[in-house]
């Protein structure tokens, strides 16, 4: 079993689109190498894996489907949204983990004083 039928295989036996499958593809890749590579989602090394995996999952889809003279803009314009959707949370993800880390963790930083409900800030 090849690729393209593993790939065709994902698709029936979950009921996802191929597009819904780039998707968590991509978070599932750089949760993994993170995972593995005792890397934090802050690095940039687990979604350079993502970058790597999504173009050679399109390269390998366009040797594979020989696309004819008439379907290679068709080809192209499907490319585009399969990387897009493969990279775009885990690009998040990166950004996030990187220059807003409290967002994911919760915490407050030190210097800033609470927030109240009418958006005003509190005194200490």
């Amino acid at each position: 079993m090849d690729w393209f039928e593993i790939k065709n295989w994902l698709e029936l036996s979950t009921g996802l689109a191929r597009d819904s499958l780039h998707v968590y593809a991509g978070v599932g890749v750089q949760l993994f190498v993170a995972l593995i590579l005792r890397r934090s989602l802050a690095s940039p090394v687990p979604w350079l894996f993502v970058v790597f995996a999504a173009f050679a999952n399109e390269f390998y889809d366009y040797s594979v489907v020989q696309a004819p003279q008439n379907r290679e803009p068709v080809y192209f314009d499907e490319a585009v949204s399969d990387i897009w959707n493969t990279l775009l949370l885990p690009t998040l993800f990166l950004v996030i983990a990187r220059f807003r880390p409290n967002w994911l963790t919760g915490s407050v930083a030190k210097n800033r004083k609470p927030v109240s409900a009418d958006g005003d800030r509190q005194s200490s």
